[in-house]
């Protein structure tokens, strides 16, 4: 799976571009986005893996 690093969330017309401040705030809000996507993924990849381990394991019945 690729993935294509995008610097900005939307282009910049040239006469921002130069506006440091509003350039890394876009910078920041597209590393903010793939790093929640990237938890995310984690996470859902986790917990399929806990339930097939949790479904794979016999139910004990009684406790002590």
């Amino acid at each position: 799976m690729t993935q294509k690093h995008i610097a900005t969330v939307n282009p910049l017309p040239s006469t921002i571009l130069h506006n440091s401040v509003e350039v890394r705030r876009q910078y920041t809000r597209a590393a903010a986005k793939q790093a929640v996507q990237f938890i995310s993924r984690k996470v859902r990849i986790f917990n399929r893996r806990a339930a097939e381990v949790a479904h794979d394991m016999p139910q004990m019945q009684g406790g002590v």
